[in-house]
């Protein structure tokens, strides 16, 4: 069996590109707690349809775009979004026979070790003043713009055949 050559780089890219400008855009003060992990979620969704090219080191990268962006002390998201590559990757097979329930709750948790992960990093770096149980207000939303996200693309991934 031949294997194709990977394509859609350009695409996945500028999926994280997007999901940063999703991250920063000015929002009320109202509303801007609930904010989604935008980032982390294209990196769980990456992960989730191409473990043979996006892991560790993809979540490292992301992580590292989201420090800089989010102008927190660099290596923070970096180390939570590598593990949140590394415990995605190792649950792949069964998150992607989920249903939209179970596999929502399964970001939410995935999500979640990674926000109280930088929760922790943050907060040995004096940086945190935010509560922790408040670091769970953007997880929640995450999980319920999960279905949408993953159709959107999941869309784009089999139109511009990303493989």
């Amino acid at each position: 069996m031949r294997m194709q050559p990977a394509s859609g780089t350009l695409l996945i890219v500028m999926t994280f590109l997007l999901a940063g400008l999703l991250q920063v855009i000015a929002l009320p003060d109202a509303i801007s707690a609930g904010r989604p992990l935008w980032i982390g979620m294209m990196l769980v969704f990456w992960v989730l349809a191409l473990p043979h090219r996006i892991g560790v080191l993809a979540g490292l990268l992301a992580g590292l775009y989201a420090d800089l962006l989010l102008g927190r002390v660099l290596g923070v998201y970096a180390i939570s979004f590598a593990l949140l590559a590394y415990l995605t990757l190792n649950s792949y097979k069964r998150l992607r026979v989920y249903g939209a329930l179970q596999q929502s709750f399964a970001v939410f948790l995935l999500l979640g070790v990674a926000a109280f992960s930088a929760h922790i990093l943050n907060s040995s770096l004096g940086e945190n003043t935010v509560s922790p149980m408040l670091t769970l207000l953007p997880v929640l939303f995450s999980a319920l713009f999960w279905r949408p996200l993953f159709g959107m693309l999941r869309i784009l991934q089999i139109r511009f055949m990303v493989r």
